[in-house]
């Protein structure tokens, strides 16, 4: 994830020129989340492509469960009374993969702050090396 991303789509690629549908399988607030970035992708910024869609298709699961497992732990807390006393509850744990999926798939799809800001930053510095010195 690290080093310079594309402002566009590269010559070559399938670009995704309309918004499509979300996959059937994908939970409700997963295809919520479908609905709401993928016209972002595909009509304002133009980055995505087709083989992109099962990134953009995880994103939203990921989003899904962090939703679905918060629900849980608002329901039932965050711990539970086992035979040995109290233990984190499941979803706890659920809910943390979720979030670090959904951080690290947004940032691969260009949907967080840093990830949108490191090209911009990377332009600036066109006539500097790799040490920051000016050639």
């Amino acid at each position: 994830m690290r080093g310079r991303k594309p402002a566009t789509i590269a010559p070559g690629s399938s670009p995704v020129m309309k918004a499509p549908s979300p996959p059937a399988w994908l939970p409700k607030a997963g295809k919520a989340e479908w609905k709401r970035v993928c016209p972002v992708l595909v009509d304002e910024r133009r980055t995505l492509t087709t083989a992109d869609l099962p990134t953009l298709a995880a994103y939203c699961a990921a989003v899904a469960q962090v939703q679905e497992a918060t629900t849980i732990l608002e329901a039932e807390g965050f711990t539970y009374r086992g035979p040995q006393g109290p233990k984190k509850h499941p979803a706890v744990s659920i809910r943390h993969d979720a979030m670090t999926q959904m951080r690290q798939l947004g940032s691969e799809l260009g949907l967080t702050p840093v990830s949108r800001s490191r090209p911009a930053m990377r332009d600036q510095n066109d006539s500097e090396d790799a040490s920051g010195l000016d050639l």
